[in-house]
């Protein structure tokens, strides 16, 4: 069994001082995919790089306290890839790619777009780099797994308000229907929805500060699984974790019927 998690860490320390790497020890998890690391390499602490048993590669923004990711796994990658090949959005640190002898998996942090139209439109220019990359991976024929906080809500169950955030960043049409064309136009599959078809509330996996968001379990379902067809329909369990809080997001914990 291969088991994968994603986590947005809203900071790595941060995470690293509310129990992150204990708890993802005790997960045993194969892969670990993290967004939002908002740290440079020189800030890693052993623990950080490599926690139990695992090694972590990198993609740091240039600008310090902000964006990054990182992917951990137990068995070396034949090659590791940084960035997408542009190299405004590669300057942020948003892409990291390990790929196994069977298997590639991508942790990915797609911008949000809610702090300002400027960021929106930042976005939507990503989007627009992004859909051709995803393309042309689907046209690799290899499995793969993309995991990572797409900022995005793709349907009216994966947010608890969707009617009153149908003109905000995050669940904008346009947002939905590039997601939608991801799914239906170049055949990725998002993996927690196929294995719980219905699923709502259980499924959100970030909460906004404000308000009572979290203690109502007013939340989003942003942070995703998302794999080409032959190691979705492998995809046994699906769970975001919820019994301690490291970040604003939860972590999505996926096991496959796989093995690296």
């Amino acid at each position: 069994m291969l088991r994968i998690v994603s986590a947005n860490l809203n900071g790595i320390r941060s995470a690293a001082g509310k129990g992150f790497f204990p708890w993802l020890a005790a997960q045993r998890a194969d892969v670990a995919c993290v967004q939002e690391l908002k740290a440079q390499m020189p800030d890693l602490s052993d623990q950080m790089r490599g926690p139990d048993g695992m090694t972590g590669w990198f993609h740091c923004a240039e600008k310090k306290g902000y964006s990054g990711v990182g992917l951990y796994a137990r068995r070396k990658p034949l090659r590791v890839v940084e960035g997408i090949g542009h190299a405004g959005f590669d300057a942020e640190g948003r892409y990291v790619r390990a790929d196994f002898e069977h298997l590639s998996v991508v942790s990915v942090y797609v911008p949000s777009g809610s702090s300002s139209p400027e960021r929106q439109e930042a976005k939507f220019r990503f989007m627009d780099e992004f859909l051709p990359h995803l393309a042309s991976l689907a046209a690799e024929g290899r499995e793969m797994v993309l995991c990572g906080d797409w900022n995005i809500a793709h349907t009216e169950k994966d947010l608890r308000n969707w009617k009153s955030n149908q003109k905000n960043s995050g669940f904008l049409p346009e947002e939905r229907a590039w997601l939608g064309r991801v799914f239906d136009e170049l055949g990725w599959v998002d993996v927690h929805r196929r294995l719980c078809p219905e699923a709502t509330g259980e499924a959100y996996t970030w909460w906004s500060n404000r308000g009572q968001a979290w203690a109502k379990n007013v939340g989003w379902r942003i942070d995703y699984q998302i794999a080409t067809p032959g190691i979705a329909a492998r995809a046994k369990r699906a769970s975001v974790y919820k019994d301690s809080r490291f970040s604003d997001h939860a972590p999505l914990i996926i096991d496959y019927d796989w093995h690296l």
